[in-house]
């Protein structure tokens, strides 16, 4: 079988989107307008803030800024396509650019399923262990998580991708409004088990233990807040998990739901709807979410 059979037969992709109605269409295009300036709007911002204002130099804010900068890029890596797509009766994308789009969503989704566990990590030492946070939770520790984000990311997903094994003997037409992974292997005329195997045990690593490890950091959590006696004390570190526990709800909840299961023969539109959650939803909710509940970027503002 061929890595990815770059088929004489398959030059481009048709992407089917979310409706054929030209109406309904429209109406989509103003509505994930709406949603995709937010999201660069509110994510783009914060990275402003937190590299401007001397008071956001801090671990948190500068995996916030990590965050805020995938969000930005996860959303611009579909969404501009999509919104010209809603005036187009047949969408297609070249080969190349699908594969570069599969390639680059499912890095910045990979990055961000470990950066919230990372985040789930710092608030546990500022919780648990605050007179050694600034110690633990050092410039050099922050540095070194994040070049290890980074390369992890890389190493769980662009390694594993390019070397799964899938054969395309002329169909073209995906049941997406972008190229998802999941939906472009349904068009595969070779067997494919294999590419599955490869991908659940991907998800594993990227998507249930690191959740595994933000649930059990979060339970440790919820028993040192237990243990402060003062009700201001309680919410104030209540306050500052809010949000983060919010974000990993949305996001990890509806990838989970995506990948974590049985996959059919054939892609649905309510799987097309769950990725509009973790695609465009999530990356729009994130600066809201931090922005509403956290004083100190109302400040910075």
């Amino acid at each position: 079988m061929e890595s990815w059979g770059n088929s004489t037969t398959v030059t481009e992709f048709v992407l089917m989107g979310l409706s054929r109605n030209p109406q309904v269409r429209a109406g989509l295009f103003v509505i994930f307008l709406v949603m995709y300036l937010i999201a660069v709007a509110g994510n783009g911002l914060i990275v402003v803030l937190i590299v401007v204002d001397s008071h956001l130099h801090t671990p948190m804010y500068f995996f916030l800024s990590n965050l805020s900068f995938i969000d930005v890029c996860y959303v611009t890596t579909s969404v501009p396509q999509m919104l010209a797509h809603c005036f187009t009766d047949r969408p297609t994308i070249p080969y190349g650019r699908c594969f570069g789009q599969m390639s680059i969503a499912l890095f910045l989704a990979v990055a961000e399923c470990l950066l919230l566990a990372i985040m789930a990590y710092d608030r546990f030492v500022a919780i648990c262990k605050p007179l050694r946070y600034g110690l633990i939770m050092s410039r050099n520790m922050c540095i070194q998580l994040a070049v290890g984000l980074w390369t992890s990311s890389f190493l769980l997903t662009i390694v594993p991708f390019f070397s799964m094994q899938a054969r395309l003997c002329g169909k073209n037409v995906v049941n997406h409004f972008k190229c998802e992974l999941q939906a472009v292997l349904k068009l595969a005329c070779s067997d494919t088990r294999a590419s599955g195997i490869s991908m659940l045990i991907t998800s594993v690593f990227t998507l249930l233990f690191p959740f595994t490890f933000i649930l059990v950091t979060y339970g440790r959590i919820g028993f040192a807040v237990l243990r402060i006696r003062s009700a201001q004390g309680r919410g104030k570190a209540l306050s500052t998990c809010g949000s983060h526990l919010a974000v990993v709800g949305i996001f990890y909840g509806t990838a989970l739901a995506m990948y974590l299961r049985p996959q059919a023969k054939s892609f649905t539109d309510r799987e097309k709807v769950v990725a509009i959650f973790y695609g465009i939803v999530t990356p729009m909710l994130n600066p809201v979410i931090y922005s509403l509940r956290n004083r100190d970027v109302k400040g910075a503002l």
